[in-house]
């Protein structure tokens, strides 16, 4: 789920930013440019682990920036197949469920993926019909659920006005089999 990632970055530092010590006004720029954003095939990043070595330190004409080349490791969250993994409920529509983890949340889970038989209840929550009795999935459940995929959509050029907001990272999940699911299910 979680990993560290090696990366080679040119980074340019404001000359406001020169009067700090150098490490910590690389790490505060590294942050704001890489904090919450998700690279592609690397995952989402959590945190700038460390600095490994940083090159250069130049200043190039009419720009004003020192301008370094480092390269830093990056813990990434990025879930792989298979991976068993908990979190909530967050949306229950005709497509099937949106799952979050806390600090990621476009993880669906398509009806066919769900438990089965299954069934929409008539306040739009997800039914799995298990020998004539019915167990809800209601939101803000924790649930249990193994990934099926991991997308990263290319960035659209235009996007329609009531259109999902894009998503650069994308988990395809599924609920079937013993012990996924609502975790209360399977407590005992």
């Amino acid at each position: 789920m979680f990993h560290l990632s090696k990366i080679r970055h040119t980074l340019h530092l404001n000359p406001q930013l020169l009067g700090l010590p150098l490490i910590d006004a690389m790490k505060g720029e590294l942050e704001m440019q890489f904090l919450d954003k998700v690279i592609a095939n690397l995952g989402l990043c959590i945190s700038v682990y460390d600095i490994l070595s940083i090159d250069g330190g130049f200043i190039f004409p009419g720009d004003g920036c020192s301008t370094y080349e480092v390269v830093i490791r990056l813990v990434m969250f990025r879930a792989f197949v298979g991976e068993i993994l908990s979190g909530k409920i967050e949306e229950s529509n005709n497509d099937g469920l949106r799952l979050s983890l806390g600090f990621f949340n476009d993880i669906y889970v398509p009806v066919f993926q769900l438990q089965q038989p299954c069934k929409r209840g008539d306040d739009g929550i997800w039914l799995w019909d298990y020998n004539s009795q019915y167990f809800p999935l209601d939101l803000n459940e924790e649930v249990n659920f193994q990934v099926i995929s991991v997308k990263y959509p290319p960035i659209p050029v235009k996007q329609e006005a009531n259109s999902k907001p894009f998503a650069p990272m994308e988990i395809v999940a599924g609920m079937r089999g013993d012990g996924l699911g609502v975790a209360s299910w399977w407590q005992d």
